[in-house]
Order: structure tokens, then sequence, then C-alpha cells
């Protein structure tokens, strides 16, 4: 026995200081006292005496292992041994101090290293049960073996949970959770019950069942829309008087769920990430070991609550990227263990396998897929948010289910020696750990405490370690590592969960006033930890971690080149093998990944610049930097590891942005030369960007014809050369795939197959000569045989990086077939392939390679040496050479043939059996093959062209079906890309695209096209989306509107893979902002009515996703009821559930992200630009677009919809009766999700009316700008309350339906006799046997006329929204929050139900209103009729107002649907004749769109695209259209409006028709065609008719000052009548 194991020795030294052990004794004897200090666990065998008699220790045993095994004990029975009684539990408030300190942990843990924390659990974990927290060498934090505890669990009485998780999917179909829980008998948690074998089971079992209880407790069909009483919860003795997490669950699972948590080390009980994922699964094979166990394809969930593919799914990626962490244990204990022994070669060989581990971990994240043709790898972003639900903390203080709770975070912080914590996420990650199994927590402690790893590295002083250092930090934390992927990974799926319905956010994600929306929120808090991880190796990072991708940051090594090989016979060398010098960099790299390299300028280049500028003897001088050089110098020194270096005018001209030329570049030289140079002019004409040439050419072409004092002044030698850094911007990397493989540990070489780029040089700087140039990175890397770069040694050092693709990586099954198709150089990466693969594994290897003749066969030796070992198969293609090469699979060689010259698809298509079979997974009876394409663009279509060739030849009878075998090889990530960056210019001449045209293209019906745009430029990705790595979600998600922060964020901006095939989809440019000429109030209209367009455009796109999840892929069609409303034969709740959520949400919310405050903020700020324009703006008539929301809300047809969507809900409790009615639900969901789709398409109709108008009213002459603000206004308000008439007949359409239809069911018989016994239970049967009584009150009120409202109406309004807004210095302080109430009110079901999407974007408008009222609190105070003194909020709510009744001219409206995109003419504002209005109903599309003189909008077929067919009823005569110019002079000339000064007024007013119309007269005659006049359609016009029979105030009159806008109050007008306003409920 040791002294070393003894937790006191072991820390002191290896020496006990109470024993005094190896001190002399008094007899001079060296062996000392074994007595060790009283109450010491190892003193009772130093005894005097008979030790192995005393103990009765075994013969043949050691006695030192005997005892010390005799006295270990698991570390929780040691710290816990006495556990707070429940009475302190629940009075306590420090919960984190109820756990064991680390220290103490470590001391039982034998205080040793990691080694002697792993010895120890796997010594004591069998005997225990692992109570301790599984740990072990081979398996790491894995379970060895998850079925132990399992089958011991089943040999117990607490069989009966493991019983009724297994039933758990079949209860939750059936409604029948809490019932089957109740039923249960209590079986206690205790030692003589449960043993510890058991004990993880029994966790994980019962912290399932009480969280499936507790989410069905929530969510029970009252949640959203309910009309009726909450039911009764099951009669059974209830967990209240045990423990706050477990109050509300029946005791039969809450008591065992108390006494097992207390068993294993948690004070409080509570499930964790880890428990439903890691710890739930079983494993197929436990044979199948590499590269490790717990692999997707190796494991099923055991017990899923829900039982749907994207629960198992998510939960079996969670659990595989926690599984791949594996061996990491091991190697991190063994590397603090070379520490210890100060071997530095067995500790690089450790640090360069733990490597490979994290850089192997992100492929498990691709393991979940948002591809819903991904098949058991799909997860539907809105399965995910019920999830999300159910993983709710059980209380507020205890711990939340977080990604945190997997080993890796947290061992790799403390192996990397993070400092800092101060992020969400940080504290988050300390505060979980206090939580974590004691196996974890003490390893951690010893990594953390003991022997640091960076701190030996650092003092050694070996580039080796360092660089392989280096490495382990990028691949766990860097941009590329484990941590970036896992940010996008969140990033995509969380951006589609909050807009479907996600109510959890992250810490303050999504609150009111935030820049970022809920999911940019959170990935700004994975930007600050990751920063927060890199800082002790990066310094202090001044951008965020997506924008040093793509940038100098990832080179962080130092090479150069060692040679230039001919790999064909092409005496010109386009292509080379380019070999670097890698030796004692630390670098390493595996097959497909990338290496990063940052080019340096040819000398012929630098020399054209230099003297151009004069800096012919100022090469060396150093220049002033701004800050991105600055950060360049900054990291040059970083990867030097020597102080920052000054840069040169050599420098920048050497490592800088030459060429192309950019247009942001030209237009710096542009503006330097005071637009003085003719030649610059010619090259901004360009019709396309960027231009072929460099900066030195157009430096060279302008000197001649710009004046010398503009030169000179210009580029000012004298100083301190400034300049220089801002015009010449920092080169990026290029990136090529590796072509080798290494043998050894660490490669001393790296080769890159480069193909050398040319191009002609433009018109402008060659003139009529042909000049031929190379690009700056691959003529660099492969200069021509015959150029002086060839000749010339390159003596800088050279950046590089590397990095690796996750989606181009080999397949982990060895056996599994490969093909490899390549284009030119796009052999690069296949070379690397086939050299790791040949000799190593057993699968097929075959390539398929396009170039254009023999000459350019590249490694053609090479290959056929595999082949006629039967190694490979090659199959070429000449597309410019006859003489081509047969494989013969007989004689295992490439048999010359004389063929006609062909490209790569004519190859594959020959090859079409062999293709198929690749391509068809092994379920379609294929080989499950993976297929990777490597090349340029036309590449990529050309060999996409060739597998459909082939599988529609062999395989399918349609191109449809041949798509849907490509999508899901794509989905499953096995057709891979690597894509060239091949510089497409791109056309500027092309018509732009305006916001209207691509918030058309959404995508959401079949057959439609979708666009995106992104900086400026639109792309139709329709194509696209199906094979996009990320998944068709994210893509999705974001048609539509302008996703550049998305793009950024998701670091696609300097992605060249990215950019390459954006190139092929684009369309052309999106129409800009337009110039406004300064008036600011027009310009912000602007933006405000572009945001909210784009609202309404997410808002369909989001709800779209749900939608096909109710009606199936075809919207329009029926509903496929095996997806989701069926379990076998029977109905199930969770598709019940799934519609009543959805629409509850759509309905309790009245679409709150379209008319809730945002759509008020609209309100509030076209009737204040009209008020405010108006001669007598308190008098201004505006439409009453709140009010019809409100009457929308609360009427019958609401209240009936209602009802029907809370009887869906009480089918959710009381799922029996579903039955009766499952066709009847399924039938009114079908109809419901129709008229939605119909809503959201006709509000984005009528968005995009509102979107062309700004585009036309930018035309008009008006120098002050204020009858623009008037006209744009006047039609803005006339579009909204359209949109609110719309939601009105929505609501009607809407309540026509109903659940009940007994015909359709299959009994109709029993469906009637179960309705007619539930009328008679609920007494509303006996209703028919009531007499009718003349002059009761009718059951439907027709709606009275509607009138128009005053400003002060509208504020008024207003104000009811902002009443629980607080004011700015007056809020009330929040308490803060700890982790754990803030992870709870995560949880929590908000008001209405709103997704994060919706009340972030709602929680801004409110914000955005209370700040515009405060802003013109004085204007509003004196265009409104306040009461001279303030009154309380009691009294203006009661105080009475009369809101006029008065007759207008028509105005107006808007069409129903809208005219062609105008591309590069604007769209007109028309105008049309006064009809008669008394009774009118609401214009049809066609009618509209003649009447106002828009284009008709056309669709693909020629048809005309119409509004909802509720819209359309009569018909009327159009008026002939007017050009664009006479359209908006007419609408603007005859506008009733007076300017700001004191002009007089108008004595007849003219209405927008350019119709004279006389003053209406005050007689009764006269008031009763104004009410007859009132009587309005949905489509009912308005006009702001100042000075009609109402007392008027000028501009000038009396305004009070200060004051809020709670002291409003609405007061009599002398000129009307006393009636009292309507009291309409809140909208919002």
């Amino acid at each position: 026995m040791s002294e070393r194991s003894c937790p006191v020795s072991g820390s002191a030294g290896g020496r006990c200081p109470a024993g005094m052990h190896g001190l002399p004794s008094a007899k001079g004897s060296t062996k000392g006292s074994r007595i060790g200090p009283r109450g010491c666990s190892f003193s009772g065998f130093t005894q005097p005496g008979d030790v192995r008699t005393a103990f009765n220790i075994p013969n043949g045993v050691e006695t030192e292992d005997w005892l010390r095994l005799r006295e270990r004990k698991a570390i929780n029975e040691i710290l816990y041994s006495d556990i707070p009684t429940i009475k302190e539990l629940n009075e306590t408030t420090d919960i984190d101090g109820l756990t064991a300190n680390e220290h103490d942990l470590l001391a039982v843990a034998l205080g040793a290293p990691a080694r002697q924390v792993i010895i120890r659990a796997e010594e004591v974990g069998p005997q225990s049960g692992w109570r301790d927290g599984w740990l072990s060498a081979e398996y790491g934090f894995v379970p060895p073996d998850p079925d132990e505890t399992v089958n011991a669990l089943a040999n117990t009485p607490g069989r009966v949970w493991s019983d009724l998780c297994e039933r758990m999917p079949g209860c939750v179909s059936r409604g029948r959770v809490r019932e089957s829980v109740a039923a249960l008998p209590l079986i206690e948690g205790t030692e003589d019950v449960i043993p510890d074998d058991a004990l993880w089971a029994a966790l994980v079992a019962l912290g399932l069942l009480c969280s499936i209880y507790r989410y069905e407790d929530k969510h029970d069909g009252h949640e959203g829309v309910s009309m009726g009483a909450k039911m009764d919860k099951p009669k059974v003795e209830m967990s209240d008087d045990i423990l706050e997490e477990v109050k509300g669950i029946p005791k039969t699972i809450g008591l065992p769920y108390v006494q097992i948590s207390k068993r294993m080390g948690r004070p409080l009980p509570h499930l964790t990430f880890v428990d439903q994922s890691s710890y739930n699964v079983r494993i197929r094979d436990p044979k199948s070991v590499y590269p490790y166990v717990g692999r997707f394809d190796n494991m099923d969930l055991r017990w899923p609550m829900f039982g749907d593919q994207s629960e198992i799914a998510f939960l079996k990626g969670c659990a595989d990227t926690s599984a791949s962490f594996q061996h990491g244990p091991d190697a991190i204990a063994s590397c603090q263990e070379h520490v210890m022994n100060r071997n530095v070669e067995g500790l690089l060989r450790e640090m360069i396998r733990l490597k490979e581990i994290l850089e192997r971990m992100p492929a498990a994240f691709h393991t979940i897929s948002p591809n819903p043709s991904s098949g058991e790898n799909f997860v539907s972003a809105d399965e995910w948010v019920r999830w999300a639900k159910f993983s709710a903390p059980l209380s507020k203080r205890c711990p939340a289910s977080s990604g945190l709770q997997f080993p890796p975070y947290l061992l790799m912080d403390a192996f990397l020696g993070r400092k800092k914590y101060g992020s969400f996420l940080g504290a988050e990650g300390i505060h979980l750990r206090a939580w974590q199994p004691s196996n974890l927590r003490a390893f951690i402690a010893a990594v953390e405490y003991h022997y640091s790893v960076p701190e030996f590295v650092a003092k050694s002083g070996d580039p080796r370690l360092m660089g392989v250092f280096d490495g382990i930090v990028e691949a766990y934390t860097g941009e590329r590592g484990f941590m970036g992927v896992h940010r996008y990974k969140v990033f995509g799926i969380l951006e589609v969960a909050a807009k479907t319905g996600r109510t959890e956010t992250n810490g303050a994600s999504g609150q009111a006033g935030a820049k970022q929306r809920p999911w940019e929120e959170t990935h700004k808090q994975f930007s600050e930890a990751m920063k927060e991880r890199l800082e002790p190796y990066r310094g202090n990072i001044a951008v965020e971690p997506h924008q040093m991708r793509g940038t100098f940051e990832e080179c962080r090594y130092k090479t150069r080149i060692l040679s230039r090989s001919f790999v064909d016979n092409d005496v010109d060398r386009s292509i080379s093998m380019v070999t670097l010098d890698i030796q004692d960099t630390g670098i390493t790299f595996q097959p497909g990944d990338r290496l990063a390299i940052m080019p340096l300028n040819t000398w012929e280049e630098c020399a054209k610049v230099a003297l151009a500028l004069g800096f012919e003897d100022m090469l060396d001088t150093p220049i002033s930097l701004n800050q991105k050089w600055s950060r360049f110098a900054e990291h040059l020194g970083s990867v030097s590891r020597k102080a920052v270096p000054k840069l040169s005018i050599r420098d920048i001209m050497r490592r800088g942005h030459l060429a192309p030329l950019t247009q942001e570049l030209v237009l710096k030289v542009h503006h330097m030369l005071r637009a003085s140079s003719n030649v610059v002019l010619q090259v901004l004409a360009t019709d396309e960007w960027p231009v072929r040439g460099s900066l030195g050419d157009l430096l060279q072409a302008a000197v001649a014809d710009t004046p010398s004092h503009v030169w000179d002044q210009a580029f000012d030698l004298t100083g301190s050369l400034g300049w220089l850094g801002d015009l010449i911007d920092v080169e990026i990397p290029r990136t090529y795939s590796i072509s080798s493989y290494p043998d050894e540990l660490l490669p001393s070489t790296v080769d890159l197959t480069i193909s050398r780029a040319e191009y002609d040089v433009c018109s402008t700087f060659a003139g009529q000569d042909l000049i031929k140039r190379s690009g700056v990175s691959s003529g660099f890397l492969n200069p021509p045989v015959t150029s002086s770069e060839e000749l010339m040694p390159i003596e800088e050092e050279i950046l590089v990086g590397v990095s690796r693709p996750v989606a181009f990586q080999l397949p982990l099954d060895g056996a599994a077939p490969c093909a490899f198709f390549a284009g030119g150089s796009g052999i690069a990466p296949f070379r690397s392939f086939w050299q790791s693969r040949i000799g190593r594994t057993v699968g097929r290897n075959i390539l398929y390679l396009g170039v254009q003749s023999r000459e350019k066969f590249c490694y053609e030796q090479e290959l056929r040496e595999y082949v006629n070992n039967g190694q490979m198969e090659v199959h070429t293609a000449f597309s410019r050479d006859s003489r081509g090469l047969v494989y013969d699979r007989y004689s295992k060689d490439l048999v010359e043939k004389n063929i006609p010259p062909r490209y790569i698809d004519t190859l594959i298509a020959e090859q079409g059996e062999t293709v198929c079979d690749l391509v068809m997974s092994k379920k379609q009876g294929g080989l499950g093959g993976y297929l990777y394409i490597c090349g340029s663009v036309s590449v990529f279509d050309s060999v996409m062209a060739g597998l459909r060739k082939a599988i529609y030849n062999h395989r399918t009878a349609t191109m449809e079906s041949t798509d849907v075998i490509i999508n899901s090889a794509f989905a499953e990530r096995r057709i891979m890309l690597d894509v060239f960056m091949t510089p497409k210019p791109l056309p500027c001449n092309l018509p732009t695209i305006p916001q209207s045209q691509l918030a058309l293209h959404t995508g959401h019906r079949p057959d439609s096209r979708m666009w995106i745009g992104v900086h400026g430029k639109v792309y139709d990705i329709t194509d696209f989306c199906p094979m996009h790595p990320g998944g068709t979600l994210i893509i999705k998600s974001n048609a539509g509107v302008d996703c550049s922060r998305s793009f950024d964020n998701l670091a696609h901006t300097n992605n060249p893979e990215v950019a390459s095939l954006l190139t092929k989809y684009f369309i052309g440019h999106l129409t800009p902002k337009p110039d406004y000429h300064g008036i600011d109030e027009l310009s912000g209209l602007y933006d405000m009515w572009l945001d909210y367009t784009r609202t309404v455009v997410e808002t369909l796109v989001a709800h779209q996703f749900e939608m096909n999840k109710l009606m199936g892929n075809d919207m329009g069609t029926s509903i496929d009821s095996s997806t989701m409303w069926f379990q076998g034969s029977m109905i199930s709740v969770k598709g019940v559930r799934s519609f009543y959520q959805y629409q509850s949400r759509l309905l309790q919310g009245g679409f709150s992200a379209m008319f809730g405050p945002k759509f008020q903020e609209l309100i509030l700020k076209l009737s204040f630009s009209l008020a405010n324009s108006a001669p007598d703006g308190a008098s201004t008539r505006l439409p009453d677009v709140l009010g019809v929301i409100g009457r929308a809300k609360t009427s019958e047809d609401a209240i009936n919809t209602s009802k029907q969507v809370s009887l869906i809900g009480e089918f959710i409790r009381d799922s029996e009766s579903a039955r009766f009615h499952e066709r009847g639900i399924m039938s009114y969901a079908s109809k419901s999700v129709e008229l939605d789709i119909a809503l959201l398409e006709d509000i984005r109709q009528e968005a995009c009316y509102g979107m062309d108008a700004f585009d036309s009213i930018s035309e008009l002459d008006d120098s002050t700008g204020n009858q623009a603000v008037v006209a744009i206004s006047t039609f803005l308000m006339q579009v909204l309350e359209r949109m609110a008439k719309r939601l009105e007949i929505f609501y009607s359409n809407l309540a026509q339906h109903s659940i009940y239809k007994p015909e359709i069911e299959r009994n109709p018989a029993r469906s009637r006799w179960h309705l007619l016994r539930q009328r008679i239970r609920d007494g509303s049967f006996f209703i028919l046997t009531q007499d009718t009584v003349l002059g009761a009150a009718p059951s439907y009120m027709p709606q009275k006329a509607q009138n128009t409202v005053d400003f002060d109406r509208v504020i008024s309004q207003i104000q009811q929204t902002l009443t629980n807004v607080p004011k700015p210095g007056r809020a009330t302080p929040t308490p803060r929050m700890d982790l754990n109430q803030m992870h709870t009110a995560r949880t929590q079901q908000p008001k209405h139900g709103a997704s994060a999407f919706e009340s972030h974007e709602n929680a801004t408008a409110l914000g955005n209103m209370s700040s515009f009222v405060d802003k013109n609190m004085r204007a509003i105070r004196r265009l409104s009729k306040m009461p001279p003194m303030p009154i309380s909020l009691e009294a203006l709510a009661n105080h009475p107002s009369v809101t006029g009744i008065q007759a207008q001219p028509d105005t107006i409206t808007p069409p129903s649907s809208r005219g062609s995109s105008r591309s590069p003419n604007r769209i007109p504002m028309g105008h049309t004749g006064v009809y008669p209005r008394s009774h009118s109903p609401p214009l049809t599309a066609n009618e509209a769109m003649s009447a106002y003189g828009f284009n008709r909008r056309m669709d693909n077929h020629g048809h005309s695209l119409s509004s909802h067919q509720s819209m359309q009823h009569h018909h009327y005569p159009a008026t002939p259209p007017l050009d664009p110019a006479s359209a908006i002079n007419s609408m603007m000339g005859k506008l009733n409006v007076r300017p700001r000064a004191n002009a007089s007024r108008a004595t007849t007013p003219v209405n927008m028709m350019g119709h004279s119309q006389s003053v209406r007269s005050s007689s009764a005659d006269g008031r009763a065609r104004a009410m007859h006049m009132r009587q309005l359609s949905a489509g009912q016009p308005f006009a702001m008719v100042p000075g009609q029979q109402q007392s008027s105030r000028t501009r000038s009159a009396t305004s009070t000052s200060g004051g809020s806008l709670r002291t409003f109050r609405l007061v009599q007008q002398a000129a009307q009548g006393h009636h009292h306003v309507q009291k309409v409920t809140p909208t919002f």
C-alpha cells in the first residue's frame, strides 16, 4: 500500500505528516512509525499484532490491497452521509452550498491527478453501482454496459417505473399519462428496495416520468384558447409535503425520485440533459468500438417519451456528440502523466491523439439534421420546441437541462486553463459544474488544479508542442472547431424554432430593446463564451469569432515553398504539385482537410504600384497602420511568438489586396483623386464587377491623365503614409485541398495540387492587345514556368492554417464504397482519400475524372499502380481528346481506346448501373455509397446532370422521383461537395429587383420559386435548397427577405465555397432605398414599412413549417393522416395537441407579429404624420383601424372560432371523445390552415403595395416633402385598414366551420349519439325546449356602420397598449434573477403564447412607440383636445368622448392585387372615379387593379393573381390606367392639404380622385346623407377633410407642455352631439 493513495499524504508530497514515515527511529532504524493520526482510515492496519488475523484477511491476498479496497467507499457515501432534512431543504436559499466542495472531492478521490481519479472510479464503481458517475479509461464518461443497470432495476419492485417508461409514447398518444402515473403503486427508493446497481436506471426513469407528468399537467388543452373549466387532477396522493421540486406530482413517483436522487448525490431532484440522452440509450453491438461505441447508427433511444422521430433523432444525436469524446479522458490523463514525468515525446503523442478526438467530434453534430429528407436523422424544429418544454426545470431552484452538462465542455475548459467565466454561458457552466456527478467533478478538479499542460507547453519552448497545442485550441474552441460548428448548428435550429412557437430563450434573448433577435442574441452569447476561451491564447479579440473566419486570423503557422512538381504531361504546367515545408510546426491533418494560404503579390504588381506612387526609395519605410492592419501586425507577432512587428511599404504591397479591382477599391482612388481621372471614371462605368485588372494597372493609367498637384496631394509622401493602409486592404487567404496523407505522427511536408487560373486584362488597360494574367494566389504558388517569379526564390515566410470541412470527410465505415468525381485539379483532395483508404480499408474506391486531354491526366502513374493492384477503379472523360482510356476490370488496367470527346456527365451516364447503386441508400436497395464532388461550379453542374440522367435511365420513371433520391442522399450527407472559388464577375446593368418582388418569392407553395437577398444581391436558390449542407429549413426561414445578417452570422460572407456557389444562382441586384433628398420623416416611414413587410414575410414563412406538418407537403391537399394524426388505427392526441397549440397561438395573439404592437406603431406614426400636416390636426378624421381589429377579435365570429379551438383542446384531456370526431377534427384543421395561409398571403400582398408606393412617391417633385409625406401616409393608412378588414373576414370565414361533422365520420350514428349525450349532460340540449319570445334580443346583432375617429381616439387606443410599458427613468427596478430562476422563466408560457420571435418584435415595437410619444409629446398635446389639468387613469377610463359623424369625399383605395414588378419603370399610383358607396362591397382584385392603374401581375401560366375568394363579389367598370408621372401629379396635386405656413384655407376641397366637392351642409338631410355614406364595406376609404361642420383650431392653438400620455382624456366637441364612444376591448 502506498501513502500516495492517502488523501492527506498524497497532497503533502507523499509523506504522512502524522506517522513521520521515512524518518529514522530511536534505535537508528529507517523504519518509521506506521501509526496514522487519530481517525485515519488507514491507521487500523498499523496497530501492533497480527494484522491478517485482526481483519480476517484471506490467504493469497495482499494485505495492503485488501485493506485499501476494504476502506474505500463511494465519494457520495462519504461526503453526502449527512443530508439536510426535508425542512432544511425547503428553507435553504443557497442551493449550490448543498453540494460538496471540490477540494473535498479531490481529497476523497486520493488527491492524485486525473489518472488516480480514473483508477479509483474503476475500482469503486462496479461495486457501488457507479453512484459517483461513470468513469473509466476505456469508455470515459460513457456507461460500459448501459443494459446492466436497467436489468438490475427489472429485478426489483421498481420495474413498474421502467415498464411505464416503455409504454409512455402510447400513453401520450392516448392522452392517458396522468392516469397511468396515478395507477402506479408506491415503491420507495430506499436501499432495501432498490439496490445500488439499479440506481442509475431508477434515476433516469423517475426523472422522465416526473417531467412528462409536469408537461402533461401544464399542456392539458387549457394553456391556449380555453372556454371551459379546468378538469380535476387524478385523485391520488401528491408529493406537496416532500419537496418543492415534486409538488403537484403524484407521490408514487415523487417520493422515490427524491429518495433516489439523494442516494445519487443530488440534494435536489432534477433531470439532466445527459440523463435523457447518454444514460437513456441501448447499444446495438457492444463490440463495434471504432472509432467509439456510442455512434448514432449503433444505438437506440431506450425510453422516448413522445415516440416521435424528431425526439429520438435529437437525443441520439446528443448522445453521439458526448460519446465521441469517449477516449478524451484517457488522453487527458495521459497528457498529465507525461507532464509529471517531463516526457516531451509522450506528451506530443497524446496531444496529437486528443486533437484528433476533438477534430472528429463536430461530425457528430450532423447526425442531427433539419433536412426533412434526411430520414431517421431529421429533427423538426417545432417538435424540438416541444422537447424544450418537456425538459423544463421542476422548480425555480433546481438546475435546468443544458448542453453544458455534457462532460466535454467543462473538462476541456479546465484542460485549456480557461480563466474567465463572465459571460452568461460561462456563469451557467460554473453553476452546472457543481451539480455534475462526483467522479466528473473530481476528474475536472484534478485536471484544473494539478500539472497544467498549457503551462508546461509554454515553458518548454518546443515548437512542435506549441503547434499541436494551438491545434487543440482551434479544434475545441476555434471558429471551425467543436464550439464553432456547435454555434452554427444551434443558430439554424433556434432561428426556425423561434419563428415556429418557441417561447424559451437563452438568458436575456429576445428582451425588449435588444438589437438582436432571439437566435442572434443566443449566437452572441456563444460568441462571448468562445472569446473567453480564446483570450488566453489570442489576447484581446476585437471582433466576433465569425468575423475571423476566412481572414488572416485562421492562418496561425509559418511555412515555405519547397518545390513545384509536374503531375501530368502538360509542358505549361497549368497544374502543379506544390510541396510546403511544415517541419517542426506541429501541423497535423487528415484526408479532406484544407490548407488556407495567405498569398503574396508578385513583384511585378508591387513594382507598378511603387513606381506610380513614388515609393522607389521608400520600400522599407514603416507606415502608420489602421485598425485592420494593426490587427494583422499583432497576428504576425502572435504567430512568430515575438513582439509586434512594424509593417513597411513593402509589407503592405506584398500582403495587401491589389487585384482584381473591386468597386470599393476603385471608389477609394476616385475620391482620393477628386474625380479628376478619366480612366478611373471609365472603370467605374463598367458593366460588371470586379474588373479584370490590378491596382497597379489603374494607377499606371491614372497617373497620366491626373493633374500633378491633385496626384501629389492625394498620395502625399511627406506624412505618416497612413493613407496607404486605407487604400490597400489586407488580402484574404485562399483555401486549397490537401493532396497528401501522412504516414508519420508529425508530417514534415504537405502537398497541394494547384491549377493556375488565368484571365484576360480588361480593354481599359490592355487596349487592343490580349494580355493574359494569372490569379493572385494560383500565380504565386504555381507561376508560369517561363516567368520571372518561377526563377526568383521566395524568401518571405507564408502564413498558413489548416481547416477541416465538416461536410467533406471520409466515412467512419471503412467498408463503405466511395466514388470520387473530379474535374481537372479537383483531383486534389481525392489523392489524400485514396492514399488513406488503400491498404487500410476494404471499401471500393472509384474515381470518375474529367479533364481536357491525355496530357492533363494528373497522377496517372500513381493511379495505374493502384488499378493494377486491384485497389482502385478509374474512369476518364477527355473533353478535347479522342485518345480515351477505359478501365478493364478483368485485366485490372487502363486500356487505350479511341472515344469521341466527352464530358464527365456522359461518362457518369455510361456507368449508370454502378452510379445508381452508389447513390441509393441501403434501404432503397442500393449500396449506400459516399459520393464526393470536387471542381468548379461547371464541374458540379455536369456531375449533377450525369447523376440525374443515370438514375432516370436506370431506376426511376420521372425526374421528380430522381430528385427525391438525390435529395435524400444530400440530406444523409452521402453526397458531399468541395467547389472551387472561381471568381466570376457579376453584371451590374440588369434591372433591379424591388423589395416587393423579393417578398413574393417565398417558395411556400408547390412549384413556386424561392429567392433570398444578400448584401444587395438577389439569388434564386430553389434548386440549391435540397442540397444545402445546413438543411432546408434554415434557408426556407429566410426566403423572401434580405438575410444578410444571418448570412454574416453564419460566416458565409468570407466563405469562398459559398461565394462560388452563389454566383450560379444570381438573378439581379436588389433595388436600393430611394433617395428622399433629406426628408427624414419620409425616410423613417420607409424603414418602418420595410421592417413591417419583413415581419409579415417571416411570419408567413414560419407558419408554413407548421402548416406543412398539419397538411402534408403540398398545402391545399388533404392531410396525410399517417404522419401525425394517427398512431396505428387510432387518432393520436399528439396531432390534436399540435394543432391546438398552433391555432391557439395565432388566435390568442391575433397574429401578434402582424396586428400587434408593430402594427400599432405604424398607426401611431402615420396618424401623427397626417394630423401634424393638416391645417387643423386635432379635427383630422382617420379610419378606426385599431377599432376594426378590436371588434374583429371580440366579434361573435371570433367567439365561435374560439369555441371550436377550445373544444379541440378538451380532446387533449378527454381523448376518449376524440375518437368520435377524428375526421371532423382533421377537416376543421385543414380548413383552418387554408384560411390561415390565405390571410397571411393577403397581408403580405397588401404590404407589398406599400413598398411599391414608396418607390413611386420618390418621383414626386416636392421640395419640402410635405405633400409626399401626406400622400404616402394616406395611402398606407388605407392599406392598414384593408389589412384590418381582412382579419375581420378571416374570422367570419373560419367561424363557418365546425369539428362536429358526423356525416364524414367512420361511424356517423355513433358520433351523433355521442354528441347528443354530451348535449344532455351539459344542459345545452334543453335550450331547444324554450319558447321564442317576441322582443327578445336576437342572437346575432348586425355590425354597426363604421365611424372614423379623430387623432385623440387614435392616441387613446395607443395609450391602452402603452399602459404597461415602463417609462424611461421611471421603470420599476426588476430584481435580478439567479440562473435557476432565469432557466425557469425561460420555460414559462408567455401571454398569448407568442413565439420568441413575435415577443421580440412586439417588445421592440412597444419600446419604439413609447420613445416616439415621449419625443413628440409637445406636438401630440398640441394636436389633441386634452383637458387643461391632468386627470387620473381611472377618470380617463370613464370619461365620455364623442366621435363626430361627418361626410367625407372618396379617396383612393389600394387595389386587392399588386401590379407586376416595375423595373426599370416605377409602378404608378393611379386614381379612379367616384362611385356610390352606401352599400358597396369590397372591390375584387382585378377590378381594383384596373381601377387604380396598376399593371396586372401574371403567374407562371399567364393567369392573373387574385386575392382570397371571400373578397370577390361585385364588379365595377374600370378606369384606363395613367402613366407614372401623370398618376403621381394627378393624385398629389389634388390633395386637400395646406402648407405649414399660414396659408388660407381652400373654400372648396378637392378629393384625391380629382373631383371638386362642395362643403357638406349642416342640415339634417346632409347629416343623414353623411350617415348613409358611412356604411362602408371592407375596402372603406377615408379622407382628411379639415374644417367641415366642426369647430376648428389653427396650428397656433394653445398647447400644454409637459405631462405624460397618461394624462390624456377625450372631451366633448362643441359642434357635435353628446354621443359616448363605445368602449372597445383592448386589442393587444
